[in-house]
């Protein structure tokens, strides 16, 4: 498989379990995204029945469903999938600093791979031209478990 000139046949995820984590909020971009790590952990070899997903309301959530996933020692690597859309008051860098900070800290603090497709965009546009991230996250997130 190959992601923005980067190739991963060696990424083999058959004997390995995963969550991801979507946010329902803009919906229609983190269903693109959703599908996109889905795909992509497929052509490694994932079946689909080591896969959860978990969908929370936005990306604020996410970390903490990431937290509560990873105490559950039931997955070998997370994924956060969310989208931030740039509006007119400051809540934009709020929740996109929340939600980054809040999967950094769980992918350190609880020791697990956690491969990041939070889009943080300014417009729809952009975030529609980004749903390919959902499977970079995922493979991201794949390679790291395979370091174990």
């Amino acid at each position: 498989m190959q992601i923005k000139n980067k190739t991963y046949e060696y990424l083999d995820g058959s004997k390995k379990k995963a969550c991801i984590i979507v946010a329902r909020w803009n919906g229609e971009i983190t269903s693109g995204l959703l599908k996109s790590a889905l795909a992509a952990l497929k052509k490694c070899k994932m079946p689909e029945k080591n896969i959860r997903v978990v969908r929370v309301a936005g990306s604020v959530e996410i970390p903490f469903a990431l937290h509560k996933m990873a105490q559950s020692n039931k997955y070998n690597f997370l994924v956060a999938l969310g989208c931030v859309i740039k509006g007119e008051t400051p809540h934009f860098d709020y929740v996109s600093k929340m939600a980054q900070e809040g999967v950094l800290e769980v992918m350190l603090e609880d020791s697990i791979p956690v491969g990041f497709g939070v889009l943080t965009v300014n417009d729809k546009k952009q975030a529609k031209e980004r749903t390919h991230v959902g499977g970079e996250a995922a493979l991201a997130a794949l390679e790291l478990s395979l370091l174990k």
